[in-house]
């Protein structure tokens, strides 16, 4: 839960949240040594199992990335860095995956892949680094109810994405204001403008509490389309993500470069909070 405190409106003390949660979740990927297949995953912990109601230390996770799973059918990607996403820093630039298309599992008829992050955490172990990235909790992914009070009038809404700078190509993290509403077919739908590299991007609407308060909730995964672009809602992926095997392929391979070139079980490394910087532009 979040609190408008002295921030200028609910609007922007979202943007806020979302950073402040969330910023450090996402990673834009391409084809490789090519201009096409843009687009953006993140990490997502699904809660298995909880021990104890009280210390999130007994939580059972499994960790995956998430995106559309249109743009994973490729057999060679890359992922653009951060240096906010590893420690020590790396001074590689993208994380290239050979394998890649093998390395997802598709969500049956939701249009979004995961792919298991254990061998992207035991590559980083052999080469010295971890990763120091925020998830998706469950927590802040949609529940069932969260969803179903999303009706036909559009609601206020923002995506965390990596757009595709004109010229340069540079993949930058952006914040993308939009409205989410649900369709005639029942389908939640993204309304708004989505810039090319944004599919796959979780999707953020601030449900408002008592007083001066909101909770932060992700709707779920923007995907490819015509138009208003369909969302892969969490209520959704949650029931077919338990539908998985305790053990999930993970058969990608990574390599690491400077320009473009790094391997990819160990179990996930925690993640070190440090100081976020706004690295993050808005779009509207």
């Amino acid at each position: 839960m979040s609190e408008l405190t002295d921030l200028p409106d609910l609007h922007g003390a979202t943007i806020d949240a979302i950073i402040g949660h969330a910023g450090r979740a996402t990673l834009p990927f391409q084809r490789a040594n090519r201009e096409e297949q843009y687009a953006t995953a993140f990490w997502f912990n699904e809660l298995v199992e909880s021990t104890s109601e009280n210390e999130s230390a007994d939580e059972v996770v499994r960790q995956y990335l998430v995106t559309a799973g249109e743009p994973t059918r490729v057999e060679m990607a890359e992922f653009t860095l951060r240096p906010d996403l590893c420690a020590p820093a790396m001074s590689a630039e993208k994380l290239m995956m050979v394998d890649f298309a093998e390395g997802w599992i598709h969500l049956d008829g939701l249009g979004v892949a995961v792919m298991p992050t254990a061998g992207l955490h035991a590559h980083g172990a052999r080469k010295g680094w971890r990763w120091t990235t925020d998830e998706i909790t469950d927590g802040l992914a949609a529940r069932d109810e969260d969803i179903a009070h999303l009706g036909a009038d559009p609601v206020a809404a923002c995506l965390l994405g990596h757009d595709v700078a004109a010229g340069s190509g540079a993949r930058e993290q952006a914040v993308v204001v939009g409205e989410v509403a649900r369709g005639s077919d029942g389908g939640v739908r993204w309304v708004g403008r989505l810039p090319q590299g944004c599919v796959g991007a979780p999707v953020f609407i601030a449900s408002p509490l008592s007083g001066n308060s909101f909770k932060l909730v992700c709707v779920g995964v923007a995907l490819p389309g015509d138009g208003h672009h369909t969302i892969a809602t969490f209520d959704r992926i949650r029931t077919a993500l338990r539908a998985l095997p305790a053990v999930a392929p993970d058969t990608a391979t990574a390599q690491e470069s400077a320009g473009p070139t790094t391997e990819a079980s160990t179990p996930p490394l925690p993640p070190t909070p440090e100081p976020k910087r706004r690295w993050w532009q808005r779009r509207g």
